[in-house]
């Protein structure tokens, strides 16, 4: 892969969605990468609708903390987990918040990286 400045940059997050509907999924993801440029191509596991999937993963750029997402509603939950530097994860953990009601499930803390698990369903707003 020949894009290792974003690869190796201190602002990428991965994020792995599952236990949740392939639409559900696909929502979280196109309102993070509204606001966030992706940082690897996705590893969707059957990705489509159609297919079954159990498992989403997506890494973001979160250089920059931005306003509000545009969320859609969720149908269902969504279990997402997000790992890489702090500021970057916070920033991402920000994002989701002001479009989906977000309740942290746990998180492990590395040297330099963290993992933070969350829940997230349809705002109450």
């Amino acid at each position: 892969m020949n894009d290792s400045s974003q690869a190796d940059s201190p602002d990428l997050v991965q994020v792995v969605l599952s236990d949740c509907a392939a639409d559900d999924a696909k929502a979280v993801l196109s309102a993070l990468g509204s606001a966030f440029s992706s940082g690897r191509p996705s590893d969707t596991s059957g990705g489509s609708p159609d297919s079954g999937s159990d498992t989403w993963t997506e890494s973001f750029v979160a250089a920059d903390a931005p306003g509000s997402l545009s969320g859609t509603e969720l149908k269902g939950g969504v279990t997402a987990e997000l790992q890489g530097a702090p500021v970057a994860v916070d920033r991402l953990r920000k994002a989701l918040a002001s479009a989906f009601a977000v309740e942290e499930r746990g998180s492990a803390s590395g040297d330099q990286e963290i993992e933070v698990q969350l829940r997230l369903s349809a705002s109450d707003a």
